[in-house]
């Protein structure tokens, strides 16, 4: 599909590409925070920063000091973390942030025990996003957490797998809006009172609520395709319970079908419904390598359960399925023949594609999909392929997959959810 072709599909479905961009892949946050903090000490205007969770170790510490430190030197610093993720943190947060300049604002807290009870609860802020001075943007699945550091299981001697990208470009301006969408987002569920009434009072309610609305949205008046020809071409690809709710699914899914030499995705929670799942049969029978790369260490027994639920089914249709062993893996990454690739924080799973706000980088250059490819094929020599004949379902087998779809769809119903994925 040439480059044009591609603008045009995108944006029939809201999703616009644009070429001229630079990107750097990113692995773990070994390679993410310094990034980071380089561009935050050469800041003059503004840092945007959203993630889901915000932890207290000494490499969240090194952001928290190069925060403060562009926050002394004038530069405006808004911050959003998710009242769930970062939870346990949070007192420790505010007293650390506090400082002029600095906004932190809470997506959906959880202070007091009603909350919990609040429709949209289930609803989470799981974007990684940073935004430097519109000149620097930085997307992936890495929170704001040492690699080796986890939350369950406690410190582990390797990291993570995990990938961010750094971008500069024209795209950065798409990462900005959205990261002020979730910050608006977070602040108004505080102070909704008095922007209600700021519209109540002003000159122009009707021009003032439209330009709320897109912040909320996160668009910027007339944002179209722009400079699909030049390289490299890039997306960013925002889940959300508006009018974005499966631009990423769809993505994929668009991708897939149109695969003709190779799928290779890596995610920790993989439980996708029935048109993921065709697409990757689909594929895998007309002859394309497909390979995913899921957790062999796991982290969270029930992801683990609902994934395999699905191996017999996938095993049988030709799909390869590879279990990474050495340590946890949190990537949410593929890589769909020469030139399409993406790296972001949604998994291929309800809670991403059905529920949480997730963001990712869609990216249409040969070299970037080379690089990351060269990533897959270490960590696909470090797996364990899932070998043998794929068995038939047999009583236990029908009971799991049916134990999983029995609580996948109660927690969708919880959360607001109905129909079937």
């Amino acid at each position: 599909m040439v480059a044009a072709e591609i603008a045009d599909a995108w944006a029939a479905q809201g999703e616009p590409l644009v070429g001229g961009n630079r990107l750097t892949l990113l692995q773990g946050g070994d390679e993410l925070f310094p990034a980071m903090v380089a561009a935050m000490a050469a800041a003059r205007h503004e840092v945007w920063l959203a993630t889901y969770i915000f932890h207290d170790d000494a490499a969240a510490r090194l952001v928290v000091q190069a925060l403060v430190a562009a926050a002394r030197r004038g530069v405006a610093v808004r911050l959003v973390v998710d009242g769930f993720g970062s939870h346990a943190t949070l007192p420790r947060l505010r007293q650390w942030l506090a400082e002029p300049g600095i906004e932190l604002e809470v997506f959906r807290p959880l202070e007091r025990w009603w909350s919990w009870l609040m429709p949209g609860q289930l609803r989470r802020m799981h974007h990684k996003l940073c935004v430097v001075d519109y000149a620097h943007a930085f997307v992936g699945g890495i929170n704001i957490i040492d690699d080796r550091n986890d939350l369950t299981h406690g410190w582990t001697t390797l990291p993570r797998w995990d990938f961010a990208v750094a971008l500069q470009g024209p795209i950065v301006r798409s990462v900005r809006a959205a990261v002020q969408a979730m910050w608006t987002r977070a602040q108004l569920g505080h102070l909704w009172r008095d922007e209600v009434l700021a519209l109540a009072v002003s000159p122009r309610p009707v021009s003032e609520a439209r330009r709320l609305i897109r912040r909320l949205r996160g668009r910027r008046p007339g944002q179209r395709p722009a400079n699909a020809s030049r390289p490299v071409v890039a997306a960013l690809l925002v889940r959300d319970n508006v009018g974005q709710r499966r631009s990423i699914e769809r993505a994929y899914v668009q991708a897939i079908r149109g695969a003709r030499r190779r799928v290779d995705l890596a995610v920790p929670y993989f439980y996708p419904g029935r048109a993921f799942r065709r697409s990757l049969r689909h594929a895998a029978r007309r002859g394309v390598q497909v390979r995913l790369l899921l957790q062999g260490k796991i982290d969270y027994r029930i992801a683990g359960l609902a994934a395999r639920a699905l191996y017999a089914e996938l095993r049988g249709h030709g799909v390869r399925i590879f279990e990474y062993t050495p340590a946890f893996l949190h990537a949410k990454v593929a890589v769909i023949d020469d030139d399409w690739a993406t790296v972001g924080s949604s998994n291929i799973d309800p809670l991403s594609l059905l529920l949480n706000l997730e963001a990712n980088v869609v990216v249409r250059d040969r070299r970037f999909a080379a690089e990351l490819g060269e990533r897959f094929e270490a960590a696909f020599a470090a797996s364990t392929e899932v070998s043998g004949a794929p068995q038939r379902s047999g009583w236990r087998g029908r009971f799991q997959r049916a134990l999983v779809g029995w609580l996948a769809a109660a927690y969708l119903r919880v959360a607001g959810i109905t129909g079937r994925y």
